[in-house]
């Protein structure tokens, strides 16, 4: 895999940048919310509090990190080069901040002005950022599993998006959408198709590199990715056809096959060449762990149809999903892709005559190991909160917000590493230069 890699084709360092920096912000706010609206956000799943602090964490910390870890994987993985990728970044960035902002203010009832922006900006950042990877796309074949993958989650962001701006119309009321069937496939689409699917991509890729395993199995990377789509676009039409036994059947179809993924890369773990597990590596387990405990809670309540009618099990599910499935993988990710790209850039500015620094150098372990006990911690009293909100909610919020200030912090620290070693390449190489003509 990492033969196929074009690092020369990597866009300028604050293009991803810009994204990672902010994500944080988000997963700070809903542990404000969640420290400020205390246990009745955890009533139900569908308590305006609850609605925020899901969108604040899939979109705002989420989709901030994939979107602009997306800008860095389109050249270097699949050669498709975006056209001015620092505009590109700097437009969907800024779109991205303002309509997240919007839509958790609609959620909480700001203002009856917040759905309307948050479509308008949210729509016009990943509408733009779709079009625009499309056109680099264009004519780019499927020669590996990662770009086909690829290929498949750009499309299914855009329907799990247009879905969402669906129900934000449906909530207002400006047209009449069976709220519950559409936002069962909205989930479907974000966090099955969208979601694990870019993930599952990425990860071909990534865990050989990063965590020196071997690679996925080829058969597994060539049909995960197809099955999953399948199985989303069909469970889909059953939920909208009203043939519930399909759509059961078909969800649960996605949900082990994410179980699947799950173990599958636990198992490549376990062969990891590494003497030790790295932090990113443990992020990666915590995250693997948590998916397999959810796909067995989701098989729980199929199997014992009473559980289905309490009002926690889908909170649990969510946090298994959300905090301790995608932000703890996300969390290890960029604790590789940082470190690694800034490494990178000042490799390439010091022009083969400027040594740059270790990537350890970039970000010490003791500073991740750090934010992985504080998630870790986060996890554990979220799922406690589901059970006694009014006595933990609270506490959780304040670990996610010290986990997520610790995250922040590494990645500022990361980024003021690049700017202090980029001022000492160009004067190293400013003083070679002048050696040279003299």
């Amino acid at each position: 895999m990492q033969a196929l890699l074009s690092f020369e084709q990597a866009p300028p360092i604050a293009a991803p940048f810009r994204f990672f920096l902010t994500a944080p912000l988000f997963s700070g706010l809903a542990g404000l919310l969640l420290v400020v609206n205390g246990g009745e956000i955890f009533a139900s799943r569908w308590t305006p509090g609850a609605l925020a602090v899901t969108h604040l964490l899939t979109v705002g910390f989420m989709l901030q990190v994939m979107l602009g870890a997306m800008i860095q994987i389109l050249p270097v993985v699949a050669g498709a080069n975006l056209r001015q990728p620092l505009r590109v970044a700097g437009i969907v960035h800024v779109l991205m901040l303002l309509g997240t902002l919007a839509l958790a203010g609609g959620f909480l009832g700001v203002s009856e002005a917040a759905f309307p922006l948050a479509i308008s900006f949210l729509g016009g950042g990943v509408i733009y950022f779709l079009l625009m990877a499309g056109l680099s796309l264009r004519g780019v074949p499927s020669t590996s599993a990662t770009i086909a993958g690829i290929k498949r989650a750009l499309l299914a962001l855009l329907i799990a998006v247009m879905l969402g701006f669906s129900l934000t119309g449906g909530l207002e009321g400006r047209w009449p959408i069976p709220l519950l069937e559409v936002t069962r496939v909205h989930v479907a689409w974000g966090l099955g198709a969208w979601a694990t699917g870019l993930l599952s991509a990425v990860a071909y890729v990534v865990v050989p590199m990063f965590q020196i395993t071997p690679a996925y199995p080829a058969w597994f990377s060539r049909t995960f990715g197809i099955f999953l789509l399948a199985a989303v676009a069909a469970a889909s039409l059953a939920v909208f056809g009203a043939v519930e036994w399909l759509a059961a059947l078909l969800e649960s179809t996605v949900v082990w096959l994410a179980a699947g993924y799950c173990a599958t890369t636990l198992w490549l773990q376990s062969r990891s060449k590494r003497a030790r597990p790295d932090t990113t590596q443990r992020f990666w387990r915590l995250a693997m762990l948590c998916g397999l405990v959810a796909c067995a809670l989701w098989g729980m309540v199929r199997l014992l149809p009473t559980l289905a009618d309490d009002v926690a099990w889908p909170l649990l599910f969510g946090v298994l999903v959300l905090v301790g499935g995608f932000m703890s993988v996300i969390s290890g990710m960029l604790y590789k892709i940082v470190p690694f790209l800034v490494w990178l850039h000042l490799q390439n500015r010091g022009q083969s005559r400027v040594v740059a620094p270790n990537m350890k150098a970039v970000l010490a372990e003791g500073k991740m190991t750090r934010h992985l006990y504080a998630h870790c911690a986060t996890c554990c009293l979220l799922l406690l909160a589901v059970v006694w909100p009014s006595l933990l909610t609270r506490p959780a919020g304040l670990a996610m917000l010290v986990a997520s200030a610790f995250l922040a912090h590494n990645l500022i620290s990361a980024a003021g590493v690049y700017r202090h070693h980029a001022a000492l390449v160009d004067a190293r190489l400013a003083e070679l230069a002048a050696g040279g003509a003299g």
